[in-house]
């Protein structure tokens, strides 16, 4: 038992100094050593005697502390009874109810005692050697570190072994060393067993060696086969979730496989038929060919009969005349039978019949009633018709050099120019008395008609030889005569059978010139275009537009400008299904090129082709290339898509109200991208953007799209005006009568409410998100507000846009003149906080002065408002410097309008005679910051002599603002008599002697040094090396 106790109590002793239990550990030697166990506690002494864990200087420190007196220990102790007595009570009566909710899982986790005290027996028995002993001895740090669980069961254990040993104060000295976790609650697990120390000691003498590796390994083995179940688990479900999306791929794959292979199916049978039909109907045109060609040949053979007929028509019976009728007679059937024949041949060879039948029919009437005489001008007129065939054959062999109108027509012509010849050649003899001479006649005839058949023959072979040597001569025509070539060329292209010969010909029309110039192009242009206008809609789509395609990416910039003005041109002479898809894909690669005058084109030409799309299928998309077109950098592209392009997509696609919204988004989105002027949260700089080259051209010229649409806007409002019974004269458009019926609420209006609702406060956010330096962007909207009152009228500048603004600015306003649904929408105008307030004195209360009291019919009150801010407001409120700045600042834009100088300046003299400081020191900051937009007779008459008045005052913060004023004067002036009342006024200042004043003088010239006269240059250095020598 003794040997138990003392493996015990060195399990507990190595537990302690492994686990850094120290004071723990120490308590238990002293117990150890009054309880006279020397034995125990060899190591502990050893450990706490080894000077370099603990050095003798920490050991003396330890010493004076005060040693706690035995009666104060017995109480703590009997307190800690009690506790500890109420404690194992509740604990016992804790566990009593836990014990019928546990009896389940302790079966599979607990060995009854028994079995274990009698296997703790039998292993007793086999441990006695030195390598088990030194396997006791081993520390835990062979297992790994300990983990929560372990330290919390361990734990327990020695707070238990300590209490059952009677190791009191080592035992309240572990439970308050060990802090982290609570020791008075052992939660129930495995390790939960009464007098656990002894039972984990009897479960370790028995197991061997190999047992316990073997169980550390299965332990180890187990905790990994748990993780990568885990992860076999976690990869199942992600391949589960695979399978599934994979699933429904397939699927969906699989359909649209066996659409397209339902498709391709239908295609390859159509294909099939229209093979079919193609070879049928080459047969049939080649046996109309054949039966045409013995057609002609049975004629030949006729008029080689008739032609004997005639050297004997003097002595030919009255039955030889009925005999030569009935053989016309069967010509004309079968002609008729031919013609019956190639009743599924192309429409041209109807129409070559139908003209030979009409010849041939009317020739047969007129011999009938001749005499035997006139027969061989009946013989001759049906050979005419003959010809009028063969023309048709030659037609068929190239049906597609001209319409078939145009040479019927031409055969129509030639029949009547060679009866007109015989006509005259017989009129001859008549004239002169004479009878004709029948054997001129019908000499005449057949010249006629063998000339004709030599021309059919030979047309088609000139325009072969033509089309061969084309090629070759236009290298070697100069560059400036090749357009002389360009009849040739069309000819070949249009009336050549052969498409391969044709592309190659219209390759080279459209490659005539390397770089054409203007005159060149047009010319070139208006071939093509008579070209299209020849050879039809198929020809065009097949033949001209592909040569357009290729050359979209053509190194020279003309030749891309070529295809831009031909698609416009050329887009009247196309299906309309090829204008919105062909044409247009064509257009938005144009669009894109890098040449400015190819993108100019383009927009021009878009513009033409939107008129002749058929549907409204592509309306947004042209949509975004207007407007990528109007945000393009170069103005002159902007410039044509404003004017010409802008109006085209309105008044085709007719939707404006998307337009004004997408603009209104793009002009907020553009400035609202760009970074803030400061990060620092809650300043002004915070809310303004700094904005890039980039940014601000595309608000510039959006702002510009946005005053082209004005009128479009104006006239959908008055088109759709409800309140039909105000008229509306042309000088005040919108009548206040008219605003009063609409303050009434009573009808809806949003096309006239889109400018105060959407435009005015969205125009609002955008100046109040622009910097100081943004004149030009802030210019641009002064001059959309001007154009909106010039157009609207002078009733709804009063009565609507001037009580935005007012709103906005934080200034009352009257909104009766507002329907009482739009009015809350108004007030959330108006600004809430400071720094809100700032903003809108920024960036609104120059849109306010400049665009609309600005108007020329709101002068007085623009004079009042000026008053009342530069003047009265700040005698009635605490002067703010940084307010004062932003009215300063938007004083000075009003000042960029020449116009309003003399009301300005007005005010300012207010400002300067006035007794108070801080205002004549504002209108020295105004006059230094407005002196750059005056012209130098202004700024003699009206800017130097405010300044003097300014220079004379007592106050020396007046006389020093005045200073920095006439260094602005002097900057921007190079006047001869501006600079000596300067210098003048200088030397007066100079008077005083003051350092302060001399150094405010050199500082306020020394800016106007690259800029001035050269006295003045030399002056402002005297001033600088006086300044220097006495000081």
């Amino acid at each position: 038992m003794d040997v138990e106790r003392s493996s015990l109590c060195n399990c507990v002793v190595n537990f302690l100094l492994e686990e850094k239990y120290l004071l723990t550990a120490f308590e238990l030697l002293q117990e150890l050593l009054d309880d006279g166990r020397d034995a125990q506690a060899i190591r502990l002494k050893d450990f706490f005697s080894d000077s370099s864990q603990f050095p003798p200087n920490l050991i003396s420190r330890f010493n004076s502390l005060r040693v706690a007196d035995p009666q104060s220990l017995l109480e703590e102790k009997e307190a800690l009874e009690e506790k500890l007595a109420i404690c194992e009570y509740e604990l016992r009566l804790a566990q009593e109810d836990i014990t019928k909710l546990k009896t389940d899982l302790q079966k599979k986790t607990e060995l009854p005692l028994d079995q274990l005290n009698e296997s703790n027996a039998k292993n007793n028995v086999n441990h006695g050697t030195e390598f088990q002993r030194q396997k006791r001895e081993s520390s835990f740090s062979d297992l790994g570190p300990l983990k929560d669980n372990e330290r919390r069961d361990l734990n327990c254990a020695v707070k238990e072994y300590l209490l059952i040993a009677g190791y009191r104060l080592t035992a309240m000295t572990f439970y308050e060393e060990v802090i982290d976790q609570n020791l008075d609650v052992w939660q129930n697990t495995p390790a939960c067993v009464p007098d656990a120390l002894r039972h984990y000691y009897y479960q370790y003498l028995s197991s061997t060696t190999e047992a316990a590796e073997e169980k550390i390994s299965m332990l180890r083995k187990n905790e990994s086969l748990q993780k990568a179940n885990e992860r076999l688990h976690h990869e199942n479900e992600s391949l589960l979730k695979n399978k599934e999306l994979s699933d429904g791929q397939i699927s969906a794959l699989t359909k649209s496989l066996e659409a397209l292979q339902k498709d391709l199916k239908e295609r390859e049978k159509l294909i099939q038929n229209l093979k079919q039909s193609l070879e049928h109907q080459r047969k049939d045109l080649n046996d109309c060919r054949a039966e045409i060609t013995a057609l002609k040949m049975h004629i030949e053979g006729s008029r080689s009969a008739w032609n004997s007929v005639a050297t004997e028509v003097d002595v030919v019976q009255p039955q030889s005349l009925e005999k030569y009728e009935e053989e016309i007679k069967s010509l004309q059937m079968e002609i008729e039978r031919l013609k019956a024949k190639s009743h599924n041949a192309p429409d041209s060879i109807e129409s070559g019949y139908s003209e030979s039948m009409q010849i041939e029919e009317k020739v047969v009437e007129i011999d009938e009633d001749k005499t035997v005489v006139s027969d061989p001008v009946t013989i001759a007129g049906a050979l005419d018709s003959s010809d009028v065939q063969s023309l048709s054959t030659q037609i068929l062999n190239d049906n597609k050099v001209k319409p078939i109108e145009e040479v019927s027509g031409e055969a129509l012509t030639s029949s009547s120019n060679e009866n007109s010849a015989l006509e005259n050649s017989e009129s001859v003899p008549i004239q002169n008395d004479e009878p004709p001479s029948k054997d001129t006649g019908q000499h005449l005839k057949s010249d006629n008609i063998s000339g004709e058949v030599v021309t059919d023959k030979t047309g088609l072979g000139t325009i072969q030889i033509l089309a061969d040597a084309l090629p070759k001569i236009v290298p070697y025509v100069l560059i400036n005569h090749r357009e002389e070539l360009l009849p040739l060329i069309m000819c070949a292209i249009e009336r050549h059978p052969d498409s391969s010969v044709r592309d190659s010909l219209t390759h080279t029309l459209f490659n005539l010139i390397k770089r054409p110039d203007e005159q060149q192009r047009r010319i070139i242009m208006d071939a093509c275009v008579s070209l299209a206008k020849n050879v039809g809609e198929m020809r065009t789509e097949t033949e001209l537009l592909p040569q357009c395609w290729e050359q979209i990416n053509h190194m020279y910039e003309e030749r891309r400008l070529l295809v831009a003005q031909s698609c416009g041109e050329l887009a009247v002479y196309v299906r309309p299904e090829i204008r919105d898809s062909l044409i247009l894909s064509i257009m938005q690669q144009l669009i894109e090129d890098s040449a400015t005058v190819v993108r100019e084109a383009a927009a021009r030409n878009l513009a033409l082709l939107l008129p002749l799309f058929p549907n409204m299928d592509k309306y947004f998309k042209v949509e975004d290339m207007m407007f990528q077109l109007v945000c393009d950098p170069s103005g002159l592209v902007v410039e044509t898509s404003l004017k010409e392009l802008l109006p085209a997509v309105i008044n085709w696609g007719n939707k404006l109200d998307h337009i004004l919204r997408v603009l209104l988004s793009l002009i907020l989105s553009s400035t609202q991208r760009c970074p803030p002027l400061s990060g620092v949260e809650g300043s002004v700089e915070s809310h303004l953007r700094v904005l890039g080259e980039r940014e601000r051209w595309n608000v510039e010229v959006l702002l510009r799209l946005l005053a082209e649409l004005l009128p479009f806007v104006q006239q959908n409002a008055m088109e759709t005006c409800p309140f039909s019974s105000v008229s509306m004269s042309k000088g005040t458009v919108f009548p206040s009568s008219l605003l009063e019926l609409y303050a009434g609420g009573h009808a809806e209006w949003p096309a006239f409410e889109w400018i105060h609702v959407d435009c005015l406060p969205d125009l609002i956010q955008l100046a109040c998100l622009l910097p100081q330096k943004e004149d030009n962007l802030r210019n641009r909207i002064t001059k959309f507000l001007l154009a909106v009152s010039e157009r609207i009228g002078d009733s709804y500048l009063t009565h609507i846009m001037l009580p935005v603004f007012l709103v906005a600015v934080g200034d009352n306003a009257n909104l009766t003149f507002f329907p009482s649904s739009i009015r809350s929408r108004i007030k959330g105008l108006k600004p809430r906080t400071a720094l809100a307030e700032r903003l809108a004195t920024l960036g609104v209360l120059p849109l306010l002065l400049a665009g609309v009291l600005g108007a020329p019919s709101k002068q007085e009150q623009l004079a009042d408002y000026l008053r009342k801010l530069l003047v009265e407001r700040p005698v009635k409120d605490n002067h703010s410097v940084k307010r004062t700045d932003e009215i300063v600042n938007a004083v000075r834009f009003l000042c960029t309008f020449e116009e309003h100088h003399g009301i300005v300046f007005n005010i300012l003299w207010e400002m300067v005679v006035s007794s108070n400081t801080d205002m004549k020191i504002d209108a020295a900051n105004l006059l230094k910051v407005i002196v750059q937009y005056m012209d130098a007779k202004l700024a003699s008459t009206h800017v130097l002599p405010a300044l003097v008045t300014l220079g004379s005052d007592q106050n020396l913060n007046v006389k020093y603002a005045s200073i920095d004023a006439f260094g602005a004067v002097a900057q921007h002036f190079k006047n001869d008599m501006i600079v000596d009342k300067i210098r003048v006024q200088m030397d007066a200042f100079l008077e005083d002697g003051s350092y302060e004043a001399t150094t405010a003088v050199i500082r306020a010239l020394v800016v106007a040094v690259p800029h001035t006269t050269d006295r003045l240059r030399d002056y402002i250095l005297y001033l600088i090396s006086c300044h220097s020598y006495f000081s």
